[in-house]
Order: C-alpha cells, then structure tokens, then sequence
C-alpha cells in the first residue's frame, strides 16, 4: 500500500483559498470553496476534497467554471425556488441554494430549492450539516442519468445510464452529534474508486465490473471501461432514478439523450410540528439507544450516521490530513502554474 502523507488543515484551506483566487475567483466565493473541499478531507472524504481541485481549475481555463458567477433565483414562490448558478462554483451554489431552503423553511415550514447550471457541488454531507446546525433537517440529492451518460448500469442492465447519484440527509440533535447520512446510490461514488487506486487498494468485492461485465475488485478495471454497480440492486437503482427525477425540477431535460441532471434542497423547520428544544433532545436521546445496543461479534460498537467523520475530523485536526501523493503532486503543479507562494 502506498504511503499516504499529511499536512495540517490550515495549511490547505489557505492553499485552496488562494489557488482559487489566483485562477479568479472573488474572495468570498474561494473562502467558502475551500472551506468546503478541505471539509470533506477532514471528514476522511477524500474523493471528494482537494483532489478535485486541479480539475476544477483547469475547468476555469476552458471556461466550463465560471469563477465569479452568482446564483440567480428564476422562479420563486414562499417555499420554493428554481436557480440558476450560471456556471459556478458548484460548492458554493450549493450552499447559496441549502441557505435559501433554510430561509423559506424558516418562514413557510418547508422550503426547496431546485439548483441547474451548476458544475461539481463536492460532497453533499457538507449542506446536510449546513442545515443541522442551523436546527433544520435536510434533505439533498444529486442527479444524472440519461442514454450513454455516467458509469453505472441500472438494475438488470449491461449499458451505463447513470451516474452515483447521492443522497444526504441531516437531522439536527441537541448535543450537537447530528444525524448526518450521505450516499452513492452506487455501492462507491465515481472518485472513491479512483481514490483506492492511488492509495494501492483493492476494492471490496461487488462494487464494479470490468469492460467484459465480471466481477472485479481492481479499480484500474473502472478506468478501462468499467462499470459501477448499484447498492442494494433494484433498491439503490429506485433511489439513483429518484435523484434525476428531483433534477428534472430544475428543466434540464434533453431530449436527444433521455437526459436529468440537477440537485435538489429541501429544509424543514423543526418547530412547524414540534418544539425544537423538546425533539432535539428526543433525537440525541434516541440515537444514543442506537449507540447503546450491544454490538455484534465482530464490531466494538454500534455508531450512527455521522458518528466516524466526526471522530476523524478531530483526529485530523490534531495529526493532519492524509492525502495521497498523487493528489499531493496535482496542487503543487498548480500552485507553481499560479504562483502560489508556501510548501504543500
């Protein structure tokens, strides 16, 4: 196995901040980029921090990203919202929209926000906890499917016609553990697989194909024409067409490809059914009792969802962030190309 070094949180936001800024990017717009990609490395979410940076950046050479871009509201109505991104920042459109939803749920009860235009939104845990800790529960989805698009095949298929289409979900908690789930609707998302490769892995069995159609854990294989397969079979490939249908809110349907592609934002206000001091308090308690239960042979303990990035944002915090040499050699292409001053 590859040797995985680690640099202190610090040190790689303000990296972020400034590579992000230097390829153009309004300082607003690149403190909350980075703050969200370096996020999802503290949380051990690798495949879905810094790693994507040198493909963001060269998108704002191609002009695909639009650096300052400002999401655009299109359509509005008290508890929902159609917005347009306009080819920016994915991340911080992101936010921008779960903030909305916040917003309109706080005044409505429930608020949603259908987001297009908008390039590679990171790890979608990162909005769930946007709207746990601000007392909400959250609901996100990401959505592509269509003839020919993406890597994954549908339940009983043997052509990709979808994407990992994720889903997160947060649910706020008064000793501040919330609930806070996300997922592949594929058994692992399109980067953690490329992730193992770079760490020397081998993937667990039954989560890709290769070109042919067998089995295998080689995640080389993905790259060469593989496929990624569905969790749960016909119950991840519902979820996974369930995300593009919420994408086809935001009216991207093409036509010529059968083609969704889009996110979705719904936040709830706790306080529209119950008093949010009393559910808070019932949710730790009850997630507790889950914690409570007496492990299985074989595990130590019971978690939740939320439980292990919690834990591995702190003992990130204090050792550093792993990242693969690889990823590491990427920034620093780009830190030289841009002139960004500091040792990665």
């Amino acid at each position: 196995m590859a040797i995985v070094p680690r640099i202190e949180a610090d040190k790689l936001r303000i990296f972020s901040l400034h590579l992000c800024e230097a390829a153009g990017t309004p300082n607003d717009i690149a403190q909350a980029v980075a703050e969200i990609l370096v996020n999802a490395d503290l949380r051990g979410h690798t495949s879905h921090g810094v790693y994507h940076l040198a493909n963001y950046i060269g998108a704002i050479e191609e002009k695909s990203l639009i650096p300052g871009a400002v999401p655009e509201i299109l359509n509005e109505m008290p508890s929902a919202a159609l917005v347009d991104a306009h080819s920016g920042w994915g991340h911080y459109s992101a936010q921008w929209a779960m903030d909305l939803a916040i917003k309109k749920a706080d005044e409505s009860g429930i608020g949603a926000v259908s987001l297009v235009g908008a390039n590679h939104i990171g790890r979608l845990g990162e909005y769930a906890e946007q709207a746990a800790a601000a007392g909400f529960i959250g609901l996100i989805t990401y959505g592509v499917g269509g003839r020919n698009i993406g890597v994954a095949t549908p339940f009983g298929g043997a052509e990709a016609a979808l994407s990992s289409n994720p889903i997160a979900f947060g649910v706020p908690s008064a000793d501040g553990n919330h609930l806070i789930s996300d997922f592949a609707t594929t058994m692992l998302a399109n980067a953690k697989i490329n992730i193992y490769r770079m760490k020397g892995m081998e993937l667990p069995p039954g989560c890709i194909v290769d070109k042919h159609g067998r089995p295998t854990t080689n995640p080389k294989d993905f790259a060469d024409g593989g496929k990624s397969l569905m969790f749960g079979g016909y119950k991840g490939y519902a979820f996974s067409l369930l995300t593009c249908l919420l994408a086809g809110l935001n009216g991207s349907f093409e036509a010529d490809t059968l083609q969704f592609c889009g996110s979705f934002f719904q936040a709830i206000k706790v306080s529209a059914f119950i008093a949010p001091e009393v559910y808070q308090q019932n949710a730790a308690n009850f997630l507790d009792g889950m914690r409570s239960v007496t492990p299985a042979p074989g595990f130590s303990e019971v978690l939740v969802a939320g439980d292990l990035e919690r834990r591995r944002t702190q003992e990130q915090l204090a050792d550093g962030i792993e990242l693969p040499t690889e990823v590491l050699d990427n920034l620093r292409v780009c830190g030289e190309k841009y002139n960004i001053d500091g040792e990665l």
